[in-house]
């Protein structure tokens, strides 16, 4: 009588399989979580990067127009602890821009809160359902710093703003220079 081979997986390399299998699974599903948490602060980091970004458009602004002169383009103690500019010092609330049009400085209206269009349920702007989203929980830093050697005619600027999403505070900075020349 001839010996037939019968050939098959044992119940220990099933079991093994399994295991490599539940922790490939384990492993997508946590990138995957991780991904929807990141999806969800999406639009508080989109609005922080305008928001940077409004804040340094506005202060090259001020030096090419000459509203701003080039001296009061510091913050008001700054490194030296007397620099005599006119843009706060430490993180400050995002607030609407006082009459010299740019945030951060002495003069914005204490307690005037940004705020932003959002689109309403149409999901598009311009209509009659869009909301404002008021701006509260997020702070912005704007520091500006001589540039060593550089005879007082280039600063760097550092925007700094820092929002809370879900239990995680987020950071988000924007760094340039500008010069004394427009």
């Amino acid at each position: 009588m001839p010996r037939t081979s019968e050939s098959g997986f044992s119940l220990i390399e099933t079991m093994m399989a399994l295991g490599v299998l539940t922790t490939g699974v384990l492993g997508a599903a946590a990138v995957m979580s991780a991904g929807m948490q990141n999806l969800g602060s999406s639009p508080g980091d989109v609005i922080v990067t305008q928001k940077a970004t409004q804040a340094i458009e506005a202060v090259f602004a001020a030096r090419d127009s000459h509203k701003v002169p080039w001296d009061q383009i510091r913050n008001v103690y700054g490194e030296s602890g007397a620099d005599a500019g006119i843009f706060v010092d430490g993180p400050q609330p995002l607030t609407m821009p006082g009459n010299d049009g740019i945030v951060n400085t002495v003069d914005d209206p204490v307690g005037s809160v940004e705020t932003i269009p959002l689109p309403g349920p149409d999901k598009t702007f311009d209509t009659g359902d869009d909301k404002n989203q008021v701006l509260n929980g997020f702070t912005r830093e704007i520091a500006i710093r001589d540039v060593e050697g550089e005879n007082n005619q280039l600063r760097s600027i550092t925007v700094t703003i820092i929002y809370h999403f879900g239990t995680r505070t987020r950071t988000y900075k924007l760094s340039t220079y500008i010069s004394a020349y427009s």
